[in-house]
């Protein structure tokens, strides 16, 4: 759309929604479906409306999320499997006035990187830490993850997920809440309208306490794998909020302006 069109079109009164001006024209290698683009895309947003563009970092590294450089207009930087958090911390101190974020995959920061995950968050390092919780390995074949569900079949496991042999889902999200450095932990999805917009919500608090030095953040969004899970991506949403919405519970686990009642 050019310049003259897209006036002559918000003069009218007719201009419901653009593309967010952060997010580049490529072509996207994310299977139908898939989780990642929505949340591109409310990243891309939040940082275009916080003026941020040009003092932002993204850390992006291996699995899904490999070539999120591609799509969002910012400094990237590529990290090894699971060492996003720790290179972020390293960004963050060379330069404090930047935004800081990871952009996972819950193989990465559950696993691999849990220990540079956790760290980081402890430290109150000001970044935040985003990763998309799809219960699998999506980008490597559909092995088990350590989010994968009890009873939840992949290629790994697949008569389903055991307790007694494979262990019990990790919940990321729950280890961060309690850790000190901490300023805001939460888990959303994007699975309808209310929801990506309570997500887009959630990253813009999430910036906002990074650059204010209120401590670490982490957001983790539940989201779908229609080709690891071997679903249509409709069924895939209708199995995620079946199944992975009771264990792992969407909303506000800590924020530091906001005082929790004990259960």
């Amino acid at each position: 759309m050019d310049k003259a069109t897209r006036e002559d079109i918000i003069n009218n009164g007719t201009l419901v929604y653009e593309r967010p001006a952060l997010l580049n024209d490529s072509y996207t290698h994310y299977c139908p479906g898939c989780s990642h683009g929505v949340v591109h895309k409310l990243i891309a947003e939040v940082i275009h409306e916080m003026g941020m563009a040009e003092k932002s970092i993204g850390i992006s590294p291996v699995g899904c999320g490999v070539f999120a450089f591609k799509y969002i207009d910012i400094d990237w930087q590529e990290a090894a499997h699971g060492r996003g958090p720790a290179l972020a911390t390293a960004c963050k101190r060379l330069w404090p006035d930047r935004l800081v974020f990871t952009y996972q995959g819950d193989g990465d920061i559950a696993c691999i990187g849990t220990s540079e995950a956790l760290h980081t968050l402890n430290r109150g390092d000001n970044v935040t830490l985003i990763f998309i919780n799809n219960a699998i390995y999506g980008m490597t074949g559909g092995q088990m993850a350590p989010t994968t569900l009890l009873g939840q079949k992949t290629v790994t496991c697949p008569n389903g997920r055991r307790a007694d042999l494979h262990g019990y889902p990790i919940r990321i999200a729950d280890l961060a809440c309690k850790l000190d450095g901490t300023a805001y932990v939460t888990r959303q999805s994007v699975d309808t309208v209310t929801s990506i917009r309570k997500a887009k919500k959630a990253i813009r608090k999430a910036f906002e306490y990074n650059m204010a030095c209120k401590g670490s953040c982490l957001i983790e969004i539940e989201g779908t794998c229609s080709s690891g899970w071997r679903m249509t991506p409709e069924k895939a949403n209708e199995w995620m909020r079946e199944n992975m919405f009771e264990y792992y519970q969407l909303g506000d686990l800590k924020d530091i302006d906001v005082k929790f009642h004990e259960a």
